[in-house]
């Protein structure tokens, strides 16, 4: 690994972008001014980049469909034409560029499937080059703190053991005020209270309120930075497994062993050609090939197919798309539940009266 970095302080910043100085001051035992210092340096150098908070989609009644495309550009410029594209699209949430058998990946979030092949159906017109590509639907997915960077282990007594988000979940009712929250959070993670309070026009003691009450909700799972690991002297990968004659018992422990892997980061379980994505960061090559051998043989009775890949950058990464935020849509989907529930209440009141 790269010794000119703090890793402990990429690992606490990265796990959490609203960390205040004071506490990490705390924890690294390291001075306010020296640790703002290397932050800088870090942001500056692109270490640390595209701040994000962690969503789940799934209470917004939102679908996950994960696409990979295969030969969708010849040089840089064309790439970077559609990078800039897809970057425009209010669904796509996630951008990332791979090595092996698929160039790009995108993540889109869709309230039904029919909206999400008319929105990959706009993109394949746009840049017909990209018309070859394969579809995955994700499940849920399990994210891990990098543990792997961390040099004193005790710090990672301050990061959780992993979060979970998706699945099928109720849909959550969201007020015009916790909907502002979420978009201006969205839109900058590490706003201040002081500057989410006026963005959302209200007092600071009112958004710090609602801020909570979306983190006991579950809704907000968490403030991360995006890492440049080619910069941090790391490999990243994503293995796919095809699994069969999977009983409950072992995909328990299939899920214990990728939470106890330091250099598992991320775990997704989806439908469509494989059944799982397992991404993996490790500073060696060998090591990396090691744990997936490993996986293959303690696991081989479940295990029927594997691909892997290798991550090059990622371009955008959010958990929630802007087209929910587009003003006359959602004050409209509010208006129409307010009044959905207004009807109740009145047809209630008059069966009462007729009682």
């Amino acid at each position: 690994m790269v010794k000119k970095h703090d890793y402990d302080l990429v690992f606490l910043y990265s796990e959490n972008c609203r960390r205040k100085i004071r506490e990490l001051s705390q924890a690294l035992k390291k001075s306010s001014q020296r640790l703002k210092y290397s932050i800088s340096t870090l942001e500056k150098e692109q270490i640390i980049k595209q701040p994000y908070c962690i969503f789940d989609y799934s209470y917004f009644g939102l679908i996950l469909f994960r696409v990979y495309f295969k030969g969708g550009y010849i040089g840089e410029k064309d790439k970077a034409r559609i990078i800039t594209e897809l970057h425009e699209n209010r669904y796509i949430t996630s951008i990332y560029e791979l090595s092996g058998e698929y160039d790009l990946a995108i993540e889109m979030l869709s309230p039904n499937p029919s909206r999400f092949n008319k929105e990959l159906k706009k993109i394949t017109d746009l840049f017909p080059t990209m018309n070859n590509h394969k579809i995955i639907l994700n499940l849920v997915t399990y994210i891990y703190p990098p543990l792997l960077l961390l040099k004193n282990q005790e710090l990672g007594k301050m990061a959780r053991s992993h979060v979970l988000i998706g699945g099928d979940r109720p849909r959550e009712e969201l007020d015009k005020n916790e909907m502002m929250i979420i978009k201006n959070l969205l839109e900058n993670p590490k706003i201040r209270f002081t500057h989410l309070a006026v963005k959302s026009k209200m007092n600071v003691k009112t958004a710090k309120s609602i801020m909570k009450k979306l983190k006991k909700r579950k809704i907000i799972r968490g403030f991360k930075y995006s890492t440049d690991t080619n910069k941090l002297e790391l490999n990243k990968y994503r293995l796919f497994l095809k699994l069969h004659n999977l009983s409950q018992e072992r995909e328990t422990h299939l899920k214990g062993f990728l939470q106890m892997t330091k250099e598992v980061i991320t775990t997704n379980k989806t439908v469509g050609d494989w059944d799982m994505e397992i991404d993996i960061e490790s500073p060696s090559k060998i090591k990396t090939r090691s744990l997936i051998v490993k996986i293959r043989e303690d696991f081989k009775d479940i295990i029927e197919n594997f691909n892997m890949m290798e991550f090059y950058d990622t371009y955008k990464k959010t958990f929630l798309p802007r087209y929910l935020f587009e003003e006359e849509d959602w004050i409209k989907d509010i208006i129409k539940k307010k009044s959905r529930k207004e009807s109740q209440t009145a047809a209630q009141a008059a069966l009462e009266e007729g009682r």
